[in-house]
């Protein structure tokens, strides 16, 4: 009797649920361990699915027909792979012949469909593997006498776990033994537990790598228990991976061999292949998103969040084929496009690979990389998968105009046909006007048609060109949107999610606790810099304190003692730690706050080092011309500074062992992918998604890598755990915006006098004629319009410039909200989008307030302390706390405060940070006046009296700074504090803007948060 714990009692269970799935029981017995094949189930299956071929066959070769066939088989699966073989089929004396069928896109062939059914699947437990030794494998499953997976099960109840499972892989697995043949017979091998499971496609003895191929629970790694407390944790593998018709799937159509070339540094072309299986979180996200759209159709956005280092790549290769072949359950192609939006060059190459091999169709996919004559060409053509940026969509029309012209006449725009649009990385900006381009083209007749019907019902048919403009902003019935990201913000899950969640989702916990990434917070030193500034001019001039106090923080920034004694600190840390990891190997970041720190780092970096005669070389990385006013005859390049390195090639050549340090100025912050990055050293202000972005360039793993460290000069740890804290376990979408606002902020701008209805009307009548009754007289036209009411901003500039400000903020502010808005809700007012087109223009010709005056302080102010001291070093952890919900887009304008003059003296004393100071008594008592004082201001009364909380914050923090000035005697240690340190600003406006909002009995008083 078998023991309900033993090894033999999971098998049972296993098999059970794949025989009754269609599989078929093969002995151990019908394997040929030299072929590695079962030879009669390949012979059986050819015959009797191609038997007229057969016939032809054995009319030459009559007995030895079977013997031939297995011989050219085995050739074939040696010569061209195991994949391609079962894909494509092969010879055999100038005879094709299939060895597996797979199912078709659709079901308008029965014969195709009928040879899939008769496709054989066999498994086998214990097989005998080897004519050398008697050790077996658990499981074996094969196709028509191919194997394809082989299993090793462990049950922990019997002492032993999947860990022991891939031990016996490293260690008592020949990969030369004929079955373990990379390529050429099985492809992927599962070490499984009752609890986990681990796959890899390579056997390389104890370099043998295994990946999770897990589920996920409760947003990290592992499985979930089955909720019925009947089944095992792994039975998804079998039951749903592994049934008959997936695994036929996974072979036709997401198994694929990447193949990678590389020079080496002596100049050697190296190969590197690939097996790819998908991940468990890459094959369900696809699956269920084809799924979806087949049962769907068109018209349907999807939104993917799935951490960095979740094989993002491949998942759109994956989901990009299988939507252009999608058919409903009509046997009705759904989409006859895909079209690929991404700037990344090697997603290009990865999917005309990947795909090719799936197909062996040239023409499927066209990657558009010259103009977008080009992209109008292929979509004119259909082509099935077209990879562009969304750059170039806002000439197409033109394009397709030009095209028309060609032709003699015909339609200006594309015949309606359906779209699946993938979206690389869903950033706000592809929710923005170009975005709304890319919709307006692939909209095609039918949005043509209903702009002219909305024309005319309105009694406009002039303005048909505003009505498509209007039309071209939702959600269109013929697009489908499949948007990917690691860091959703809010537009993002409210434009593509459903209900403000993502689709799918896979989370940077389970990233990192499943071994894909790094965790880049798990060594984090923070250092902090205490400086005096000494006034060294003989007078004492008044200045404009904010101008000045940005001034006065560049000249420390850019200070040689600052850039010298970090540099210090950086290339020796370098030196002595970082150089000798991943195998001597590893290679730094410097993250730059500005251009000019860059160029001023670089040189002092390159100084140090030879003086030390350190063996490092560095490369900078900034866009553009540098100026230096230490030396005003030298410009600064990125290609002179790298010795005339080309900038498409710095990538490749900070690869190169001897390049081990890249110092950044807003670049290879996003999207840079090298493993060998092991420590980033942070002189620059991180916040949100850009903290997020930025320190995961480090989260990419190597064989080598075992961990990460991070340096940072400036920010505050608690405050890159909160950006952090917001994606580990997945986003939260907070409170929606609400779409009455936007009429308000109208009514607010309209109030101004800045313009007249009847000059916005003219205008969108001008703007939005048709292109061919449109004049070089129109331009002019506009600009005289417009130039109105630049002229009545310039007076109510030149009367009130904080109400000009205020006035230009609300303008921001309405297109901000008009922008979003409109992909979300169905508004129909071509009021909102003539107001909408004007303020976009005008928006260009309003002259900017009057600055003050530009300080440069080299000769007036003086260093005359510095300290460089490490305050923390550790662990920044994610795994407590709660993270805050992404806030939508926010009304907030650019509004000015008239800056107050102070003498430098006492600016170079609120500069003089103070760090490390607990609140006291005295301090409570001093936030107290602060409050009262602001209780008996009327602006703040009246503006409490008609706004929310959030609103009354905007307004509360321009005067708040003006209350502590005036009360900076009372507490000069806390204002200094204040005035210098941006978060602790942000604490106290909120916490004393809740106290005054409730004091003067706001409108939505009651929900002030205590200061923490």
């Amino acid at each position: 009797m078998m023991n309900s714990t033993s090894e033999a009692a999971f098998e049972t269970a296993i098999e059970a649920v794949l025989l009754n799935d269609g599989y078929e029981k093969l002995a151990s017995g019908a394997f040929d361990p030299e072929r590695a094949i079962f030879p009669d189930e390949a012979l059986r299956f050819i015959r009797e699915t191609q038997g007229k071929t057969w016939d032809k066959l054995e009319a030459l070769h009559g007995v030895e027909t079977g013997e031939r066939i297995v011989q050219a088989l085995c050739k074939w699966l040696d010569t061209h792979g195991v994949l391609t073989t079962l894909r494509h089929g092969f010879k055999c004396f100038g005879k094709t012949l299939r060895i597996a069928f797979f199912r078709p896109a659709h079901g308008l062939n029965p014969e195709l469909e009928a040879c899939y059914r008769a496709n054989r699947l066999g498994i086998t437990r214990q097989l005998f593997f080897s004519s050398k030794n008697k050790k077996s494998l658990d499981v074996v499953l094969s196709v028509n006498g191919i194997p394809v997976v082989t299993l090793e099960l462990k049950n922990p109840l019997s002492g032993q776990t999947a860990a022991n499972a891939i031990h016996q892989y490293r260690y008592d697995r020949d990969q030369r033994e004929p079955i373990f043949l990379f390529t050429k017979r099985s492809l992927v091998h599962f070490a499984v537990d009752t609890d986990e499971a681990h796959m890899t496609t390579r056997l390389a003895g104890t370099s043998t790598h295994f990946l999770p191929f897990n589920q996920g629970w409760d947003g990290g790694a592992g499985n979930p228990p089955d909720k019925h407390g009947r089944n095992y944790k792994t039975a998804y593998l079998w039951e749903e991976v592994l049934q008959r018709d997936s695994l036929l799937d996974l072979l036709a159509r997401f198994l694929h061999l990447h193949i990678e070339e590389k020079v080496t540094e002596d100049g050697q072309k190296i190969r590197k292949e690939t097996m790819i299986f998908p991940r468990y979180h890459q094959l369900q996200a696809v699956r269920q998103m084809v799924a979806a759209a087949g049962s769907e159709g068109a018209g349907h956005n999807y939104l993917v969040e799935h951490s960095a280092g979740s094989g993002k790549s491949n998942t759109i290769g994956w989901l990009a084929h299988r939507l252009s072949s999608l058919h409903n359950e009509l046997d009705e192609r759904i989409f006859d496009s895909v079209v690929v939006i991404t700037d990344r060059v090697v997603l290009d190459r990865q999917l005309q690979d990947t795909i090719y091999q799936f197909d062996h169709r040239q023409g499927v996919v066209q990657k558009i990389d010259e103009d977008s004559r080009q992209l109008a060409e292929a979509l004119e053509s259909a082509v099935p998968i077209i990879i562009t940026t969304l750059q170039k969509f806002p000439f197409v029309s033109g394009q397709l105009l030009k095209l028309a012209e060609e032709r003699g006449g015909g339609n200006s725009h594309l015949p309606q046909r359906n779209y699946a649009v993938i979206i690389d990385e869903a950033h706000s900006s592809q929710s923005g006007e170009t975005a709304t381009e890319l919709k307006g083209v692939l909209g095609g007749a039918e949005l043509v048609r209903k702009a002219r019907e909305a024309a005319q019902e309105d009694g406009e048919v002039e303005l048909e060109r505003l009505f498509r403009a209007m039309a071209k902003r939702g959600r269109q019935p013929n697009m489908s949107f499949f948007a990917f990201t690691a860091t959703p913000k809010h537009k993002t899950l409210a434009i593509f999610g459903r209900g403000g969640e993502p689709f799918h989702r896979y989370t940077m916990r389970q990233a990192i606790e499943e071994g894909f990434i790094e965790d880049v917070l798990k060594h984090y030193l923070s250092y902090k810099t205490y400086y005096k500034l000494l006034k060294k001019a003989d007078d004492d001039p008044n200045v404009e304190r904010k101008q000045a106090a940005r001034a006065l923080a560049r000249f420390m920034r850019l200070h040689p003692h600052n850039i010298g004694q970090k540099t210090e600190v950086m290339v020796e840390h370098f030196q002595q730690h970082t150089r000798h990891k991943i195998g001597g190997q590893a290679k730094a970041m410097v993250v730059t706050g500005s251009r000019l720190e860059a160029v001023r780092y670089k040189l002092e970096f390159d100084r140090y080092i030879h003086e030390k005669g350190y063996p490092i070389k560095s490369l900078v990385a900034f866009s553009g011309t540098v100026a230096d006013d230490k030396m005003p005859d030298k410009n600064y390049t990125e290609v002179e500074m790298n010795n005339g390195l080309k900038e498409k090639d710095l990538p490749e050549t900070f690869a190169k062992s001897d390049y081990r340090v890249l110092l950044v100025a807003e670049k290879y912050q996003t999207g840079f992918d090298q493993p060998l990055l092991h420590t980033m050293y942070v002189d620059k202000r991180l916040a949100g998604i850009q903290a997020v972005q930025t320190l995961s360039r480090l989260n990419r793993t190597h064989p080598l890598k075992d961990d990460t460290f991070v340096l940072d000069f400036v920010n505050d740890p608690d405050e890159i755990q909160e950006a952090f804290r917001q994606y580990y376990d997945g986003s939260i979408m907070g409170e929606e915006v609400d779409p009455d606002r936007l009429y308000e902020v109208k009514a607010e701008l309209d109030g101004a006098g800045i313009y007249q209805q009847d000059e916005v009307d003219a205008f969108a009548h001008i703007f939005f004629a048709p292109k061919r009754r449109q004049s070089p007289a129109d331009h002019k036209t506009m600009n005289a319009l417009l130039d109105l009411a630049v002229a009545r901003f310039v007076g109510l500039q030149n009367r009130e410039e904080e109400a000009a400000e205020l006035w230009r903020g609300k303008v921001q502010a309405f297109r901000n909200l008009y922008s979003f808005l409109s992909q979300v809700i169905p508004y129909q007012d071509s009021d909102l989008e003539k107001l909408f087109t004007y303020l976009r223009h005008l928006a260009l010709k309003l002259p900017r307030h009057k600055a003050g005056p530009g300080y440069q302080f080299d000769e007036d102010v003086e260093l005359g302390y510095y300290r460089l001291q490490k305050i923390s070093e550790g662990s920044i952890t994610l795994a407590e706390g709660h993270a805050k919900p992404l806030d939508g887009p926010r009304e907030v304008g650019t509004g000015m405060v008239r800056e107050n003059a102070i003498a430098l003296s006492r600016l170079i004393d609120i500069i003089n940070e103070r760090f490390g100071s607990d609140l006291t008594e005295a301090d409570q008592l001093f936030f107290d006046q602060i409050a009262e004082a602001a209780s008996q201001n009327e602006s703040l009364r009246k503006a409490a009296a008609v706004n929310s909380l959030a609103k009354f914050q905007l307004v509360f923090r321009q005067v708040l700074e003006s209350l502590f000035i005036e009360r900076m005697e009372l507490n000069e240690e806390l204002f200094t504090d204040f005035i210098s340190k941006p978060e602790l600003q942000n604490v106290v406006s909120k916490w004393l803007g809740g106290q005054v909002y409730d004091r003067l009995g706001g409108f939505n008083a009651g929900t002030a948060s205590p200061m923490t």
